[in-house]
């Protein structure tokens, strides 16, 4: 069988949803909340014929990768998170480009030549890369309002994929992709009335409400630290909240923490838009993060570190 294995945010969801609107093909989703990022070792190689694999870190998936090619399985793999040593294989097609104003959607758009790029538009959008997305609505002809439309698709898919778990969630992350595969023009979707579109603009607004007025831990010139509460709301508008933090300070790099059930934290950090490096740097320094350049986190940060992230991260970005 073929599995289709990729993030459960806005460009990996629309990643695939590019590739699959262009070349149809039953598959095997393998997918789970944003954080959940090893996902190659729920592939069975056993079963497995070929294997496509979306936003998510090839470094971080490595052992299964390697397994795969191993056996001669072929493998498509495209993403912009750290990608390690990329094994040399002619059972591996990899489009891996890491620089901080790219996303895996826009890899793709690329590969399919722009035949989708209105959800392409969407997914930069919603992985906060707003002037290349502006740039793309632009070079498309699309108004003003079609523009909002598409960032906002994007900002409230990326939304729901941000949980503990996928309990936590308003759509499992497949269950997201095959709606949205009805629709090969997103702003049919956005325009229909009782779609996924309106119903996730709803809980994202009674969400980020909350958020906004959430506690302030850390502040200084170069950084700012918001801390949220172990609730289901909290952790859906985590990595969005720090979006919209990022927008409204650019020359700011932003933390959102979420406590969890141990008493760590779920971290998730925003470089300054007009300083897009770096996030990864700091949370690699700490078990359990990884990510980007521009946009990274940490899955526990345990309570006693907690001062030791605040004084990494302010004095980064000094």
């Amino acid at each position: 069988m073929h599995y289709d294995v990729f993030n459960g945010d806005a460009d990996g969801i629309i990643a695939l949803l590019q590739l699959r609107l262009a070349e149809p093909k039953e598959s095997t989703l393998v997918t789970g909340i944003k954080r959940d990022i090893e996902l190659l070792k729920q592939v069975d190689p056993s079963l497995a014929r070929s294997v496509t694999v979306l936003d998510i870190s090839m470094e971080k998936n490595a052992k299964p990768l390697n397994e795969l090619l191993g056996q001669g399985i072929d493998v498509f793999y495209v993403d912009h998170h750290r990608a390690g040593d990329i094994p040399k294989s002619d059972k591996l097609t990899a489009l891996i480009n890491t620089d901080a104003n790219i996303c895996t959607s826009l890899l793709v758009d690329e590969y399919l030549a722009g035949k989708y790029r209105h959800w392409a538009i969407a997914a930069a959008f919603g992985d906060n890369m707003v002037e290349k997305a502006k740039s793309l609505s632009l070079e498309s002809g699309l108004t003003e309002q079609q523009q909002q439309a598409l960032q906002q698709l994007g900002i409230y898919i990326n939304y729901n994929g941000y949980g503990r778990s996928v309990e936590d969630l308003h759509y499992h992350p497949a269950q997201l992709f095959q709606l949205l595969l009805s629709y090969p023009e997103p702003l049919e979707l956005i325009a229909e009335e009782g779609s996924v579109f309106s119903l996730l603009r709803s809980a994202y607004r009674q969400d980020m409400d909350r958020a906004l007025s959430a506690n302030v831990l850390f502040e200084s010139a170069s950084c700012k630290i918001i801390q949220l509460d172990d609730a289901p709301w909290a952790r859906r508008i985590s990595g969005v909240l720090g979006n919209e933090l990022a927008n409204q300070s650019p020359d700011k790099a932003h933390a959102v923490l979420t406590r969890n059930a141990d008493n760590s934290f779920t971290v998730s950090v925003r470089a300054p838009l007009n300083n897009k490096q770096g996030a990864d740097e700091v949370c690699i320094q700490f078990p359990t993060g990884g990510g980007r350049a521009g946009a990274a986190g940490i899955n526990q940060l345990p309570q006693e570190m907690l001062d030791d992230f605040i004084q990494v991260l302010s004095q980064y970005y000094l």
